[in-house]
């Protein structure tokens, strides 16, 4: 499992609490539903764990901002001879697979609807009334019909995240990723994803991460999180 916790720019005027307590929260309540309630889908899951971390800050904050704390999920979990998988927002997954190219998981829609807003904000002066309407306007899309979707406050975000499932015998090895890291790919594009895939198998999650940073230092790009889980045994527990 992997949570990647959305930061705004106010969100602290809005939820006492912050991104990383959103997130550490939401991650410790599906993990443990994931532990205990095997028989439920996943999205049921990521539901119910939406709502339980909402319900833990409702009364404090103003959990239906659109700047309140928010987060990116990808879930992996292996089920009689399945690996079954979740994406909710921009965090990436990729199955390893025996016999053919590596099956990608990832939920575009933000990325699709942000290139929309680019020219915009580029044209207004950072930090500037403008600037921060348009921000308002793309924010506007988060969690609605025709938008992007991410866990916040809504638990009905769960029914749009990406989901399936592959049987186990067909795969080698799986990877979540966060955007901070899948950015080797599909903001650099230093490798394609067999080739990630292999520098994994060799050298481990430090030396895609130590890439991304070299990259972003030589763009002058700013750096973000960047968090792999690298899941090489898939035998059934």
């Amino acid at each position: 499992m992997l949570i990647d916790g959305a930061g705004i720019p106010g969100t602290e005027s809005i939820c006492r609490h912050g991104v990383a307590w959103y997130a550490n929260r939401l991650g410790g309540n599906l993990l443990s539903l994931l532990s205990l309630v095997r028989d439920r889908s996943l999205s049921a899951l990521l539901a119910e764990a939406i709502e339980q971390v909402t319900d833990d800050h409702r009364n404090t904050c103003d959990v239906a901002d659109p700047i309140s704390p928010s987060a990116t999920v990808a879930i992996l979990r292996l089920s009689d001879g399945l690996i079954e998988y979740l994406v909710l927002g921009d965090s990436v997954l990729v199955l390893d697979r025996a016999d053919d190219a590596p099956l990608v998981v990832s939920d575009p829609r933000e990325v699709i609807i942000s290139r929309s807003y680019q020219p915009a904000l580029e044209a207004a002066a950072k930090g500037s009334d403008e600037y921060h309407r348009v921000l308002r306007d793309l924010r506007a899309n988060r969690n609605q019909p025709g938008g992007f979707w991410l866990a916040k406050d809504d638990p009905r975000a769960a029914a749009e995240a990406i989901s399936g499932n592959c049987p186990i015998s067909e795969l080698t090895g799986a990877v979540l990723l966060s955007n901070g890291a899948s950015r080797i790919v599909d903001r650099f594009q230093l490798a394609d994803w067999p080739e990630v895939m292999a520098v994994l198998a060799s050298s481990g999650p430090a030396e895609i991460i130590h890439r991304v940073r070299q990259a972003e230092a030589r763009d002058a790009v700013p750096a973000d999180d960047a968090t792999i889980a690298h899941c090489t045994d898939l035998g059934e527990p």
